[in-house]
């Protein structure tokens, strides 16, 4: 009984962390860039005498999916998509460098350029600031241009460049925060080849659909441990009513 329920009880555990992880992917189905969660979970056996038998899961990372989210146009002209591979590099809340898919870009209060969920965004020398213009363009190769105040429509600045960049895929990584992050928050160098498409969004690689099914196996999965933790306890009842009687 002691074997059942301690394996029945973790199994319980994990099924909700992977559930957790699962919500979280579905409440960002429709996030801009958004790249999904995945748990990867390992068996491990209970060291010691006696417990040898005593098997549980746990995870061992969480991992993130790499897939590229469907681009689709906005007609916004400050809405860019990474095509191909490539990130946008962002500031981190650690003062580190994030990577994100994420295009969804404006211009703060302060005159900083940001994405749909407030991130600066970085150029070849920090995050991008620009002062008062008349109007802004991106170009393709992340070019940030302006017209200034008072000045005639073709007198068009060049004031920066998006960093792009194209780290290896085996170092990266969903930090604490959620954030794609190379190495750990190391800084990567530009790269060329990266290109942006303006005027359109990257959506979410996360399926909706195939979120909810997941969310009805892992319950069905939940409920199946919880009658297996029942059944032990009824083993282990009548186990004790047998050494009564005899």
């Amino acid at each position: 009984m002691d074997q059942l329920a301690y394996i029945s009880a973790r199994g319980m555990r994990e099924i909700m962390l992977q559930q957790a992880v699962n919500s979280h992917n579905l409440a960002n189905a429709s996030t801009p860039g958004f790249r999904a969660s995945l748990m990867q979970a390992e068996s491990n056996y209970v060291i010691g005498e006696g417990f040898d038998t005593r098997a549980f899961s746990s995870v061992s990372k969480i991992d993130v999916d790499l897939t590229p989210g469907p681009i689709k146009a906005t007609g916004h002209d400050l809405d860019v998509a990474v095509t191909g591979e490539g990130w946008i590099a962002i500031l981190g809340p650690n003062g580190g460098e994030a990577l994100t898919r994420r295009g969804d870009l404006r211009v703060d209060e302060a005159g900083q350029l940001i994405n749909g969920a407030g991130q600066q965004v970085m150029g070849d020398a920090g995050p991008i600031t620009l002062p008062p213009y008349q109007s802004l363009s991106i170009g393709g190769d992340g070019t940030v241009s302006i017209v200034p105040v008072g000045e005639q429509p073709n007198a068009v600045a060049v004031l920066d460049r998006i960093k792009l960049v194209n780290p290896p895929v085996e170092s990266l990584e969903k930090s604490e925060e959620g954030l794609i992050v190379s190495n750990g928050g190391v800084q990567s160098d530009p790269d060329a080849a990266v290109a942006l498409v303006t005027g359109s969004l990257e959506g979410s690689n996360v399926s909706a659909v195939s979120a909810m099914v997941e969310m009805i196996e892992l319950a069905r999965q939940f409920e199946s441990e919880v009658n297996m933790l029942e059944s032990a306890e009824e083993v282990d009842s009548d186990s004790i009513r047998l050494m009564r009687v005899e």
